[in-house]
């Protein structure tokens, strides 16, 4: 019998359904003529690169609920503290668990606002291309928490519920009537910041299943950003400044948040520590200051390009210590995502491929034996 989420959440997620109240204007278009080119190309990949989570994973991978995402320990925040040094061997593994556990609890959270966002789009924005593309995000959206719900329940067996300043974001996002609003929290600030954490882990595990889940995720991903990124470029040519500088207020409080997300002080609490050091401790941490600078490599960039970079945002990414993010070529790291993605299936497909050649020979060499011995 399958097990229940709410046996696994670590503490309790509060109401089981949380009921943000809907605003704006559901849009219908009757132009049903070819639209933008750029936008439709886009579309067409969205339908050419679905793909099934049950299948193109290879869920018989081996995990090590204790160390599943096989990062170094100085990426947890107390590491080289006296909490550290005082925890047995079982403590440390523990707090792996918990600590890889509360993280892709936060991605399998965001992706369920992600597919949310995306349906808000197609209802709200109001060209049909964009309709049609946002269509197939809201069901890759799908797949990805469908993934992250699966990795978490067989394979590590504990959920965190979602971090407060995400849940905060993600309530701005969808509580605004403007339609670009979604575009903006979701495909600028929530996906950005998570392609950016995505592929942190990816290039530093040594583990083949989370390695999978991450590249394939990104290998989406990364065509999300893209879109967001051509559609609010159109759109914010035409704003004026007033409503530029509303949107890089949105912007600014956004990141704050998110990058006070990034803490994990939730986890520390349940092994004792109070709040207030939980968070001084992952201020203190040299690893995790490098971590918060790195993950806004893919949003700073992004929110340049889509034409909001007043002064007042200027400073807010000076404050943060990411100013010089926004000089990151998107589009290179764009193309690497989608390469890596492609590698690992080559390399995959191409080692199954070996082994079921193997087989085949050794089946048939072995019946000739037996038939040279008749």
């Amino acid at each position: 019998m399958p097990v229940s989420s709410n046996d696994l959440y670590v503490h309790g997620p509060g109401d089981p359904l949380w009921k943000v109240p809907s605003t704006g204007q559901a849009r219908f278009t009757w132009e049903y003529d070819d639209g933008r080119d750029r936008l439709l190309a886009l579309y067409q990949k969205g339908k050419d690169k679905q793909w099934d989570g049950q299948r193109r994973i290879d869920w018989e991978l081996e995990v090590d609920p204790y160390d599943p995402l096989g990062t170094p320990d100085e990426a947890l925040s107390i590491h080289g503290t006296p909490y550290w040094d005082k925890m047995s061997a079982a403590d440390r593994a523990e707090l792996r668990r918990h600590s890889a556990s509360w993280q892709f609890s936060q991605f399998l959270h965001g992706e369920q606002g992600a597919m949310v966002c995306a349906a808000r789009i197609v209802e709200s924005v109001p060209d049909l291309d964009a309709k049609f593309y946002s269509a197939t995000q809201t069901m890759d959206e799908a797949r990805h928490a469908e993934i992250y719900g699966r990795f978490l329940h067989e394979k590590v067996g504990m959920l965190y519920p979602v971090n407060d300043n995400l849940q905060a974001l993600l309530g701005d996002t969808l509580r605004d009537s403007r339609w670009d609003m979604p575009y903006l929290g979701m495909q600028v600030l929530i996906e950005g910041l998570a392609l950016a954490a995505f592929g942190m882990i990816r290039d530093t595990t040594d583990k083949p299943l989370p390695q999978q889940i991450l590249a394939y995720v990104m290998q989406d991903e990364a065509r999300h950003v893209a879109f967001g990124r051509m559609a609010l470029r159109d759109y914010y040519g035409q704003l004026s400044d007033a409503e530029l500088r509303e949107r890089e207020e949105f912007v600014i409080e956004g990141c704050y948040l998110m990058r006070d997300r990034l803490k994990g002080a939730e986890v520390l609490e349940n092994f004792g520590i109070p709040r207030a050091e939980a968070d001084a401790l992952s201020e203190q941490s040299e690893y995790l200051q490098l971590f918060r600078r790195l993950l806004f490599s893919r949003i700073v960039p992004c929110v340049r390009d889509i034409g909001l970079w007043g002064e007042r945002l200027q400073r807010a990414y000076v404050d943060m210590g990411v100013f010089e993010m926004g000089d990151q070529n998107l589009d290179l790291l764009m193309a690497q995502d989608e390469e890596i993605a492609e590698k690992l299936d080559a390399e995959r497909f191409a080692a199954e491929e070996a082994a079921r050649t193997k087989e085949v020979a050794e089946a048939i060499a072995e019946g000739a034996a037996e038939g040279a011995a008749d």
